[in-house]
Formats: structure tokens, C-alpha cells, sequence
């Protein structure tokens, strides 16, 4: 089942792309965030009063609520309103695709995570995969400062919510967790929506179709498979999964809206995909057995000579081994 969930995840991951370009041809951005969020609310608070009986402390409460400003708060604004103000879908893929390497520089500092060099190069090879997979829809005429600042607002909401998630809500029970994320966002969204003065919305049956199958599929079975991947693997490792959504998303929209698939979206297909298996993949036992080593010398060749340390502290030689052990 565990090898199951990380594919289920990519796939109701993708989706949300196609449900959101339906729903938004009847509903402002502000107003399809704010319903949505108001959803999330409303099933979590059912699911919570039947199955999640657990205590949520206070302290909890308050890193899931930043958790979520991050997550759904400044993600979805970022993407949303980038795509508003006239960016491509594509550029705006590139910038939030670098989401992953952004995600491995900043938890080897702050999580004390490690990648090997192969995997690094995985992540490199990820995300050139990622932009041959949207160089179809590159219109880089439309590109404002503006558009750029928005995706590059998403780019690290995703990425810092993704740390914050992994450093401080481990353990945490996951229904009330997620819960208290969309609590903030929910004043956030109505703000906003107040401050669009956007046309009335249109309660069309696609309108409704994309807002349920966003709320089942996206914020609640999806952001729940999200954390429990976060809880049991590494924040870089987690985020390399990203890196197929935008494969998956174009295959769908070949299926649903008959849109072409170019030589060079396969071509970054399958360069996502080998690029995720690369970072993915297990290490050999020869391998782990050879970083094994490779430490061991490295804290014996650490340890003081016997002169520096009868220098540094006047030990003696017999007294030497003793010293090491203390």
C-alpha cells in the first residue's frame, strides 16, 4: 500500500490543474478559493467528529495554521492571481517547478537532510524534464514583473510549507492538522474575494462538479496523502513527486481537451520520470556500506595525534584511550 500512495498523490495532484480550469469559467479566483476553503471546512469538521478524538494542543494548532498560510494560502494566491495577471500556465510551471531543488537546499541547512550526487543531478535532470514538458505553452510576451513576482510568492509558500510541515508537525494527528491549515485561509480568501469586486458567480453543474471533486479529491484525500508522505520521508525526497504533475496534467488535457503532445513534452516526460526514480531509488548495500566507511575514517582521521593532545591537555600516551572513550 505504502508504494501505492506516492502515485495516487501525483495523480489527484494533477487533476486539480483540469478541475480549476473548469470552475474558473464560472467564479472569480477569490470567490472559487474562499467556497472551496469553506468546503475543506465543513467535511473536515464531519470527518473529525467521527473517527479523530485525539486532543489537539494549542501549540499544535498555532504551526498547522502557518503550515497552512504557506501551503494553501500563498501557493494558491501566487499561482492563481499569476495566472490572473496574464503569465502563462507554462512559465509559471517552470518557476514553481524549481520547488524541489529549492526544497533540497533549504533542508539540507535547516533539516540536516542529505542527497547524494546522483540525486542531485536527479533533481537537475527533473526539472529540464519539467520544462521541456511546458515549453509548448512558453509565451514569454505576456511575462510581467508583476506575473513573476506572484509565482516566485508561490514557488517558496510551497517550498517553506513543505520544511515548516516536515521540522514542526511531525506526529501530529492528521485530520485536525489539516483542519487548523485552512483555518487562516479562510479569513485570507474571503478577503480577497471582498476585495476583487468580481462579476456574481454562475452555479453552473461543471461550477459544482470542479468544486467537489477539488474538495474530496484535492484538500482533503490528497493534502492528507501529502502530510503522511512528508511524515514518513524526507521534505526533498517528497518534493521530487511534484516534478510528474506536470507530465500527468498534459497527458490529461491531451485525453479531456484533445491538446497535442509534442516531441519534446514525451521527451520531458520521461525525463521527470527517470529523474524521480533516480532520487526515489534505495542506495545499494555496496554503496551504503562505502558511506559507512568512508565516515568512520573520517572521525578517526578527526581525532588529535598524541603530541597535539599531550600539547592541548598534557595527556599522556597511556591515558590516551581513555581520553578518546570520555
Amino acid at each position: 500500500m505504502n508504494k501505492v500512495i506516492p502515485f495516487l498523490f501525483i495523480f489527484l495532484w494533477s487533476t486539480g490543474f483540469i478541475a480549476i480550469k473548469y470552475g474558473l469559467q464560472y467564479s472569480s479566483s477569490g470567490d472559487f478559493l474562499m467556497l472551496r476553503t469553506l468546503a475543506n471546512l465543513a467535511v473536515f469538521s464531519v470527518l473529525i467528529f467521527f473517527i479523530s478524538k485525539r486532543d489537539f494542543k494549542q501549540f499544535n494548532i498555532v504551526h498547522a495554521m502557518v503550515t497552512g498560510l504557506f501551503i494553501h494560502g500563498a501557493y494558491l494566491v501566487g499561482v492563481f492571481f499569476a495566472i490572473d495577471q496574464g503569465m502563462p500556465a507554462g512559465v509559471t510551471g517552470i518557476i514553481v517547478g524549481f520547488q524541489p531543488l529549492l526544497t533540497a537546499f533549504i533542508a539540507m541547512v535547516v533539516l540536516n537532510e542529505k542527497l547524494s550526487k546522483l540525486q542531485w543531478l536527479a533533481l537537475l535532470l527533473g526539472l529540464l524534464g519539467l520544462t521541456l514538458v511546458v515549453s509548448g505553452s512558453l509565451k514569454l510576451t505576456s511575462v510581467s514583473l508583476w506575473g513573476i513576482t506572484l509565482a516566485v510568492i508561490a514557488l517558496f509558500g510551497i517550498t517553506i510549507g513543505t520544511i515548516y510541515q516536515k521540522r514542526f508537525c511531525q506526529n501530529q494527528p492528521l485530520l485536525p492538522s489539516v483542519f487548523w491549515q485552512y483555518v487562516p485561509c479562510l479569513f485570507l480568501f474571503s478577503f480577497i474575494s471582498l476585495a476583487q469586486q468580481a462579476p456574481a458567480i454562475e452555479w453552473h453543474l461543471n461550477f459544482f462538479l470542479s468544486l467537489a471533486w477539488l474538495v474530496v479529491a484535492l484538500s482533503v484525500v490528497a493534502i492528507l496523502l501529502l502530510m503522511y508522505l512528508l511524515e514518513h520521508g524526507g521534505a526533498a525526497k517528497v518534493s521530487s513527486y511534484f516534478y510528474l504533475v506536470p507530465p500527468l496534467t498534459a497527458l490529461e488535457a491531451w485525453y479531456l481537451f484533445d491538446e497535442a503532445l509534442t516531441t519534446n513534452t514525451i521527451i520531458g516526460m520521461l525525463l521527470c520520470a527517470v529523474s524521480v526514480f533516480m532520487v526515489m531509488r534505495k542506495p545499494s548495500k555496496q554503496a551504503v556500506e562505502l558511506e559507512i566507511e568512508l565516515g568512520v575514517e573520517e572521525k578517526l582521521h578527526e581525532q588529535p595525534s598524541v603530541a597535539e593532545t599531550e600539547v592541548a591537555g598534557n595527556i599522556t600516551a597511556q591515558e590516551l584511550p581513555e581520553a578518546i572513550k570520555a
